[in-house]
């Protein structure tokens, strides 16, 4: 069939985002009634950076003071963002991506593409991406669009045509019926300023653009530009889906609580949950940590910190959960309630070696099964390595 690229648009990532977030906690959904996310819902000066459905069919936008929405429904629900939890699920949603294509470009942090080209295995691209939508709100309990296309330009338009949770497909046979009656602003790289000088020239739909000589056009833009923009009007990308994947440098997890927990108990139990999700990140992925750091924040956001180098690099689950318990004592007091508790490990390595040692622990050997049979729980139950709530 030829070059096959799928790109796949997370459903107002922020709200929706928030929204899991809030499901987990057992509150109500927001994405059904007219919310939006601000950085402070307080503050009626607050610009708004997600807006539910319902919201958006009330004129709600997001770059908006909260101060307008409010005119525009008094009774909207505002809920702060949250970055930590915005990062766990993006890694979410892209780790589930990239089991489906190897060959993965993000492209921010609700969006990406895959090459698959040689993925589908004779299968109609349409029902892969189908499966792929499915399988990230089974797992990660939001929506998306995904976008099929032979190449990058014409998947990204094809995934911004109709929301939520769809699958378009925009092959070069369907340019000029699904995309030339579009706006020229609607085309990708097309900025404000173009437009208005391209629709100052009569250019007003793509298919304007896409008719235009070269000549005129390069009059208006300029050569180098006036080229792009009518080879992308004609649906013509060559720019390969560049997979890039860096080098780990270190691997953290956290938790935040529905409400401030102050039982050592409730946060050892957080501290070693997070240790679980850390370790078998690193197993997973051939790494050893030489650096173990732990945090804590309290109710009134303050962050209190610490962490220590090991003699040996590792991925035992319960040494780096012994080392963070010690560090945990050293910045808590046992007693002031947290919000949220946090692991991370850095300095990662490859290289395996183990210093013999007379006073290793006898029950290395004990945790170094409890690692294995957690990894194959993992597996059997493919499950993400992201874990909700």
């Amino acid at each position: 069939m030829g070059r096959i690229v799928f790109h796949i648009d997370v459903n107002s990532a922020f709200l929706s985002w928030t929204a899991v977030k809030l499901l987990n906690e057992g509150q109500p959904d927001i994405r059904l009634v007219p919310s939006v996310v601000s950085g402070d819902p307080s503050d009626r000066r607050s610009i708004i950076a997600a807006a539910s459905m319902p919201a958006k069919k009330l004129g709600i936008r997001s770059a908006q003071p909260v101060s307008m929405a409010l005119r525009i429904c008094p009774s909207l629900v505002i809920v702060q963002g949250d970055w930590s939890w915005y990062r766990e699920c993006s890694q979410g949603f892209i780790a589930i991506c990239r089991e489906y294509s190897p060959v993965l470009q993000q492209f921010s942090i609700d969006e990406c593409f895959i090459d698959m080209s040689l993925r589908c295995g004779g299968r109609d691209p349409v029902d892969v991406a189908t499966q792929l939508k499915e399988d990230i709100k089974a797992r990660m309990g939001f929506t998306v669009n995904v976008g099929v296309g032979p190449n990058k330009l014409l998947a990204k338009m094809a995934s911004d045509f109709e929301k939520p949770d769809k699958v378009h497909t925009l092959w070069e046979s369907e340019v000029q019926e699904k995309m030339w009656p579009l706006g020229v602003r609607d085309l990708l790289w097309v900025g404000k300023k173009t437009e208005e000088r391209l629709t100052s020239n009569g250019i007003k739909t793509i298919g304007d653009l896409a008719k235009i000589g070269l000549g005129s056009l390069s009059g208006m833009v300029g050569r180098r530009y006036a080229l792009q923009l009518h080879e992308n009007a004609n649906g013509i990308d060559d720019s390969p889906v560049e997979t890039e994947i860096p080098e780990a440098k270190s691997c953290s997890a956290e938790r935040t609580f529905a409400k401030d927990l102050s039982d050592p108990k409730d946060i050892d139990r957080a501290l070693f949950n997070v240790a679980c999700i850390v370790a078998h990140r690193i197993r997973r992925d051939n790494f050893r940590a030489s650096t173990v750091s732990m945090f804590i924040k309290h109710s009134d956001f303050t962050v209190l910190q610490k962490q220590t180098s090991l003699s040996q690099p590792t991925n035992i689950t319960a040494v780096i959960l012994n080392e963070a318990r010690r560090l945990l004592s050293e910045v808590w007091d046992g007693v002031t309630p947290l919000r949220q508790v946090g692991l991370g490990v850095s300095k990662l390595t490859h290289d395996f070696y183990e210093q013999m040692s007379l006073f290793e622990d006898p029950k290395m050997d004990y945790y170094r099964q409890w690692d294995r049979e957690y990894d194959q729980k993992r597996a059997d139950a493919k499950e993400e390595p992201f874990r909700k709530g």
